[in-house]
């Protein structure tokens, strides 16, 4: 413990009063021990990142010839090769772009935190499902906008609500993740899609399609990127990652935008960093290059599969009677809510003291939470894992 006098209050700008650390990230903290189960972060499974692969491309990456450019400073957009490559790839999913549309980004979080500079004013509105992302909450939250949360169900977001709140509200833009949204796991229907576009088209109002989970499917048919569907796609930014694909670490996520955006947030990126890591955007582009990447989104899937199937099985016997929870079709999360009375978040100590652990709902609510509510991500551990730490949680909330 340090010895040293507290020093004087750090004059901390008045934008961050309301923004409240990630209890997510308090969460990791506390299960770091050795022993704890934890169903609390959307971690993917560190067994199965191509390691060889990822080694190989920096490697070549640092060769004599390739060095001097992959460790030099680079252009603000990004490595030309890693957008050409993404590029293609989003074509390939239905969603036509060229490398001119594409801002390299610092994961796709960094692209949330520029949109919100180029678009936000302190006290502006922006729309966002209910619940809702938290890291996209903050981001808004530290730009000094007010989060307005429309009313959601099972297929997602209600595309009438979204045109009565843009009514009563004049929001500046909409926040949505429409494929295996986080927290819940849920996917905005088809039809839900066409209707939000049509809606976007009539009010004129600019939406954040945020697609991290996209290539993590395991029954059903892809769905159609709301970029990609007429009267949304004028007016959509669309956000990916490779961090969930290929490894969090490499920092990887874009922005696809409309022409008319790619000058300011450009100017936004370079006041935040000139530029994503030379040297990492270099490796990635190789790793696009030689990897087999259906061949590796195929693993992922048939292993993050198995894991939701063995927590699907087992949350019945889990869960206290008159509880429920949804079967995503992909993505890493699944939603529980529990019966009347109960606050996952006042039950979450009981669980770590059992060596488990989970995310409570309630902070990824805008305005007011569903204390019964909580998030449990089945990626990281095996089924025999999550049949043990699913057991540790039935201890725990029987004990309530």
């Amino acid at each position: 413990m340090s010895s040293s006098p507290p020093g004087p209050a750090a004059p901390v700008a008045a934008r961050l009063r309301g923004v409240a650390s990630s209890p997510v990230r308090e969460i990791l903290a506390l299960t770091e021990k050795p022993g704890v189960l934890s169903f609390a972060g959307g971690l993917p499974a560190p067994e199965l990142f191509d390691q060889a692969g990822i080694a190989a491309a920096f490697a070549a990456a640092l060769e004599p010839g390739s060095a001097e450019r992959s460790l030099q400073y680079s252009t603000t957009e990004g490595d030309p090769e890693l957008r050409r490559r993404v590029a293609d790839r989003l074509s390939l999913r239905g969603l036509p772009t060229g490398p001119e549309d594409l801002l390299i980004t610092s994961g796709s979080q960094q692209a949330l935190t520029l949109i919100a500079t180029v678009f936000l004013e302190p006290g502006d509105r922006i729309l966002v499902e209910d619940p809702s992302y938290l890291a996209a909450l903050q981001a808004f939250q530290l730009a000094g906008a007010v989060p307005i949360p429309v009313p959601c169900d099972e297929d997602g977001i209600d595309p009438a609500a979204v045109e009565r709140l843009v009514a009563e509200h004049r929001p500046k833009l909409l926040y949505v993740v429409p494929t295996f949204h986080n927290p819940t796991g849920r996917t905005l229907s088809e039809a839900r899609r066409v209707e939000l576009a049509a809606v976007l088209e009539r009010t004129g109002l600019w939406a954040i399609e945020d697609d991290p989970y996209g290539e993590l499917r395991y029954a059903g048919e892809p769905s159609t990127p709301l970029a990609a569907i007429p009267g949304a796609a004028e007016r959509t930014l669309a956000l990916s990652t490779l961090s969930k694909v290929a490894a969090p670490g490499l920092r990887i996520g874009w922005v696809r935008c409309p022409a008319a955006l790619r000058t300011p947030l450009t100017i936004a990126k370079q006041a935040a960093d000139l530029h994503s890591s030379t040297v990492d955007q270099a490796a990635t582009a190789l790793w696009l290059a030689h990897v087999d990447l259906d061949a590796h989104l195929d693993r992922l899937r048939e292993v993050y599969g198995e894991r939701r199937d063995a927590m699907l099985e087992l949350l019945p016997e889990t869960l206290p009677e008159g509880s429920t929870f949804n079967r995503p079709e992909g993505g890493m999360f699944v939603w529980a809510r529990l019966p009347e009375g109960m606050d996952a978040t006042a039950l979450l100590p009981r669980a770590i003291e059992r060596q488990v652990a989970y995310v409570p709902g309630a902070p990824f609510y805008a305005t007011t939470p569903d204390p019964r509510t909580l998030r449990l991500s089945f990626t990281t551990h095996s089924p025999a894992e999550i049949r043990t730490g699913l057991g540790r949680l039935r201890g725990a909330l029987a004990d309530a």
